[in-house]
């Protein structure tokens, strides 16, 4: 009875953890569609203090300039590290573009969106620090769950210095990218931790219509939404390049200057579509409910993602519908990852 408490509790506190990684994931949407990503110019401080300003009158006159060096520093001792690994020509864009950028005015609204974005980043690392901690009880038996868990917490510690870097080198549209990964990778992880747990409670036999085929979708379509994904982040810059071209009040004339990769990652789409579909119908033909219900789940989501890129494509990319449509891409891979990893305890009978 105890070791079954002990279970909930922490199945609770890896769910909980979940849902944060997501709601960070959507605050940071919300910063990079807003364009506050360099809403405070240091990390983890926001201009030198945990509670930012709200006025401009609160910093000293020469802030940006005071900012700027710390920041050119930063880069340049970035730069040294990552040419001792081999990273040349990382290094030479972070010298010829982060450290040229300009430093950023100060905007109050912008500079507390980030604010907020930083607090639940903080809550993140806590519900995963708990998570780390509760797991010390799994170590002997259930070791997945412990070493699972440190591998967060590691995870979780070095997207934090990457976010370091981001703000450093001014959004350095490579390094928010990697960013991005890491976040896939940690829903993936803790995607995984929750389902040993949940098989730990109650491993049970489902019944799959072609499971071998319904693995090998899955399979697939993970790593298409992934390469949707990465394609998705290389329009997003090309957004922002071609804001500052036409500026916020001429959004309706940015598709027309994006590049091959916004045609791609729309036709790119249809793929995507037709392989859910197909997977949708093989997953109603499971024997369960469960199954079912997530085959449901995972339509209405891909639905959904379908009309916000339509939106974007013929309503000027509204600011709202960005954040909400990586958001979405995400949810379904963690879905569809959710259900592969039931196909592990399927059975033909």
């Amino acid at each position: 009875m105890k070791a079954n408490r002990t279970n909930r509790r922490f199945k609770g506190l890896v769910l909980v953890t979940i849902i944060a990684v997501y709601l960070v994931i959507l605050a940071g949407g919300i910063v990079r569609a807003t364009g506050s990503g360099m809403g405070c110019p240091d990390w983890p401080k926001c201009f030198g203090n945990w509670v930012p300003p709200t006025s401009v009158d609160q910093l000293p006159p020469d802030y940006q300039e005071r900012y700027a060096q710390v920041r050119v520093q930063k880069n340049q001792k970035l730069a040294g590290y990552l040419e001792l690994f081999g990273l040349t020509g990382l290094a030479q864009q972070i010298q010829q573009e982060a450290i040229a950028a300009p430093e950023a005015a100060f905007n109050k609204l912008k500079t507390w969106t980030e604010y907020i974005n930083r607090l639940l980043g903080v809550i993140l690392g806590l519900l995963i620090s708990a998570m780390t901690f509760y797991s010390v009880t799994f170590r002997k038996n259930h070791p997945a769950l412990f070493y699972g868990s440190v591998a967060a917490l590691l995870l979780v510690i070095f997207q934090g210095w990457i976010g370091s870097v981001v703000v450093s080198t001014n959004l350095l549209p490579g390094i928010i990218s990697f960013h991005m990964l890491m976040a896939i990778l940690l829903i993936g992880l803790l995607v995984y931790i929750y389902f040993i747990n949940i098989q730990i409670m109650n491993v049970h036999t489902i019944k799959l219509h072609k499971p071998a085929t319904v693995r090998m979708i899955l399979l697939l379509s993970m790593g298409f939404f992934l390469l949707q994904i990465v394609i998705g982040t290389q329009v997003r810059e090309a957004v922002d390049v071609a804001m500052l071209n036409v500026g916020q009040s001429a959004r309706d004339q940015i598709i027309s200057q994006l590049g091959a990769a916004y045609y791609f990652h729309r036709t790119f789409s249809l793929l995507l579509l037709g392989m859910t579909g197909y997977l949708f119908v093989l997953l109603k033909r499971s024997g369960n409910r469960e199954v079912r219900l997530l085959a449901d789940l995972m339509l209405l989501l891909v639905s959904v993602e379908v009309i916000l890129g339509i939106t974007m494509a013929y309503a000027g990319i509204p600011p709202w519908a960005q954040p909400l449509h990586l958001l979405v891409a995400l949810l379904i891979m963690g879905l569809q990852f959710w259900i592969f990893l039931q196909t592990k305890i399927t059975s033909n009978a």
